[in-house]
């Protein structure tokens, strides 16, 4: 267990799979939150904390400060949790619009790092075009781990590479990259007290704006005020309901990896929708 110099360990408290998760006071009595892990990988906090800090630039939605960091913690800001209430939920729609509005320079790496989901990292480098980044950075390594690790068929495996290779026809008209949180299921939106949104735990990129949305309506957990807040400030392309299960395809294949069960399957469904 690692925390900031000075601080005492109040409570365990709930945070992630694979991070051991703490309430600590900071001398002079401020609390925060701290996640901490002896394993974590060098620099997995630090892309943590710049992710947040760069999501935060738009100041269209909240992150919570980042207090201290190290290779094995990341101390964050206490939020006392609530209920996201219906001026939330337009709070998050309308700022989640403005937030990939603000842009990234490239499909890729925004100064961050790697991209990480829990235990598994995925390349980053940036790609010219958002067909080849979702195809080369995300879906051919997911699938090639997945199909290594038993949570995928051979034959679901191929069905994302055709999937990979008919992306340039099916991600629809070009947009520019957008600022992703990247990890944006409902977990890492956090009510506070006055049931306002804060984004917590990103995996931070330029990407196609239409990943984080269909991350969200995957998971459930937000109303559907939430999109039709950010349709009314950032609407979507035409034919985006024909793509959400391309980009739910993402998520799915992670948690194939990490969890296996029927996340798999469920993959797989989706790939051959798509495959031709």
């Amino acid at each position: 267990m690692s925390v900031p110099q000075g601080a005492t360990v109040l409570a365990a408290v709930g945070g992630g799979d694979i991070n051991q998760a703490l309430r600590v006071e900071l001398p002079g009595g401020r609390q925060a939150f701290v996640k901490t892990r002896a394993d974590a990988k060098p620099g997995e906090y630090a892309a943590e904390a710049a992710g947040l800090a760069w999501l935060s630039e738009p100041g269209a939605l909240r992150t919570p400060e980042v207090i201290d960091v190290g290779e094995t913690h990341l101390a964050l800001q206490w939020i006392e949790q609530g209920r996201l209430d219906r001026a939330g939920e337009q709070e998050l729609g309308a700022g989640l619009a403005e937030t990939h509005r603000a842009g990234a320079p490239a499909f890729g790496d925004p100064g961050t790092g790697a991209a990480s989901f829990g235990s598994l990292s995925l390349p980053n480098e940036p790609a010219g075009d958002w067909a080849t980044f979702y195809a080369e950075r995300r879906l051919l390594p997911l699938a090639a781990i997945a199909r290594e690790r038993g949570a995928i068929s051979a034959s679901a495996a191929a069905a994302v590479e055709r999937v990979a290779a008919a992306l340039p026809d099916l991600v629809g008209a070009p947009e520019p990259p957008a600022r992703l949180h990247g990890d944006l299921w409902s977990g890492n939106v956090v009510a506070d007290a006055d049931g306002r949104p804060w984004l917590i735990d990103p995996s931070a990129y330029g990407g196609h704006r239409e990943v984080d949305l269909a991350m969200l309506r995957l998971f459930g957990g937000t109303g559907e005020r939430v999109f039709a807040a950010y349709q009314e400030r950032h609407p979507l392309s035409e034919g985006w309901p024909d793509r959400v299960e391309l980009y739910e395809l993402l998520p799915l294949l992670v948690h194939a990896v990490l969890f296996g069960g029927s996340y798999g399957e469920a993959a797989n469904r989706a790939a051959r929708r798509y495959a031709g």
